[in-house]
Formats: structure tokens, C-alpha cells, sequence
């Protein structure tokens, strides 16, 4: 494998990352998960400045056949190294917005095919400095008739979503490396290549950017689009991009060489 590591730069013009000699065979896989409340916005991003204040609206869509208690509570998040959220805890406090924060209600009842509405409001400290914070509200679902907190031993099974809320202070530097690239081959499923990128700064950043996949004697087979997913103020993680393009047959066993261009845009 020839792996070039190169700094990003916050001008978001296109970098060649890197390179690297495979042999594919692939298969096509799909999943899908349903819910009977649709929650929306599942992203905000906001700009905010030491002392100020914003609210804004939560909407929440009851699609199903049966009234639904939805709870909303303020959590702290983070990702993983895969890039799954990862509730609870704050994993770096000096990131935490969550003390900022108030919604309300903190629980209704939603009828079949109606909307309920929650309110969040995010005042940032005075004195905060530039970074990237983030903070969430986590919504919780449960039969209309569930009491509100569950009696004794009492065990209830509730389904969640949540919505991510990004407070952006001020416009500290960005600084992202790729440390290392490899690909991942899964029985039954699509050869993914994998960049690992490693954010040293203190505000979050969103991928962008193509693979492409060459012949031995240079001939474009195929390519595909980086996925546009966050990484976070000083954290690592795993960028999976998948090798062809779905809409193409898979070429023939063989080695391939495999470039990969990536550039970022600030959240906010």
C-alpha cells in the first residue's frame, strides 16, 4: 500500500490523499429502520457568541395509529470511532453545551397524525471561548397511558431518537490529518475503503470529496462520493467510503489502485 498523509486545509480545494492496490469482489446490501414519530430537525447548527441567546423548534410527527408520550431530555454526545452517536456521559466536558441548555415541554402527548412541538433555548456563558460545542435532545417514546416514570421494579421498553445540536462559538482554526488508509473487506458486502482522519482543532468539521478507482493502465473504473459526516473537535475516526459505484457492475478480480480526494467544510 502507498499511503501519502497530507495536512488539510480550510481553503477547501480538493486534496489527493492517498493510494492504495486491492482485490475486489463485491455484493450489494441494504437496511432500513422505520418509526412511528418523525422528528425534525435531526441536525442544528448554530453560530453563537458569548452572552447570546436562541430558541428554536423541535417538530415531532406521530405517523402512527395509536396517541404517543414523548419525553425530551438534554444529553451530551459523541461519536464513536465509527461515527455511531453515543449517548450518556460527556466524553470531553470542555465540549459540553448541555449546561446551556432548556427545553419545553419536557413531556406530551402526541395524537395519531398530529404534530407536538418542543422548544429548546441555548445561552452561551459569557467569557465562552471559540470552539465547537455540542449538546442534544433526546426524545423518548412510549405508549400514551405509560406512566411518566416507571413505578417500583417497573421494566419499560421505550424506542429513541435524538436530535444533534451543534453550538459553534467564534472561529477557532481547523486542522485535519488522514493517518492512515486501508480497505475492509466484509463477507457478503461492498469493499469499503476506510480513511481514518484525526481532528487536532477545536471546532468540528464536515467531510466532502470523491474516490475514484483505476485500472493498471489508468482507466477510470468507477467513482464514488465521500460521505459528508462530522468529525469532532480533537477525536478520530473512521470515514468508510465504498469502492464502486452501485449503479455499475463490479469489475473483474484484479488489482485496482484507489485515490482518494477529501476536503472539508466547517459546521455552522
Amino acid at each position: 500500500m502507498e499511503l501519502q498523509r497530507r495536512r488539510l486545509h480550510p481553503d477547501r480545494h480538493v486534496h489527493a490523499l492517498g493510494a492504495l492496490t486491492a482485490a475486489l469482489a463485491l455484493t450489494a446490501a441494504s437496511a432500513a429502520a422505520q418509526s412511528s414519530v418523525e422528528v425534525s430537525p435531526l441536525r442544528v447548527e448554530l453560530k453563537a457568541a458569548p452572552g447570546a441567546a436562541t430558541t428554536q423548534a423541535i417538530t415531532l410527527t406521530n405517523t402512527g395509529s395509536a396517541p404517543v408520550r414523548v419525553r425530551a431530555t438534554i444529553s451530551d454526545w459523541h461519536l464513536s470511532r465509527e461515527g455511531a452517536p453515543q449517548f450518556g456521559e460527556a466524553a470531553d466536558p470542555k465540549y459540553s453545551a448541555s449546561a446551556w441548555m432548556r427545553v419545553a415541554p419536557p413531556e406530551q402527548v402526541i395524537e395519531p397524525g398530529k404534530d407536538g412541538t418542543v422548544r429548546f433555548t441555548l445561552t452561551v456563558p459569557g467569557g465562552t471561548e471559540p470552539a465547537g460545542y455540542r449538546t442534544g435532545v433526546l426524545f423518548e417514546f412510549a405508549p400514551a397511558n405509560a406512566p411518566p416514570v416507571p413505578r417500583g421494579r417497573e421494566v419499560q421498553v421505550r424506542s429513541r431518537i435524538a436530535t444533534l445540536i451543534y453550538a459553534n462559538v467564534g472561529e477557532p482554526p481547523a486542522a485535519v490529518d488522514l493517518v492512515d488508509l486501508s480497505a475492509r473487506i466484509v463477507k457478503d458486502q461492498p469493499l469499503q475503503i476506510v480513511a481514518v482522519l484525526k481532528n487536532t482543532g477545536r471546532r468540528s468539521v464536515r467531510t466532502r470529496g470523491t474516490l475514484t478507482l483505476y485500472d493498471k493502465s489508468g482507466a477510470v473504473i468507477s467513482q464514488t462520493v465521500v460521505p459528508d459526516v462530522p468529525v469532532l473537535p480533537e477525536s478520530e475516526r473512521e470515514v468508510a467510503i465504498p469502492a464502486l459505484d452501485p449503479g455499475k457492475p463490479a469489475p473483474p478480480p484484479g488489482e485496482y489502485r484507489v485515490e482518494v480526494k477529501i476536503h472539508f467544510e466547517y459546521e455552522g
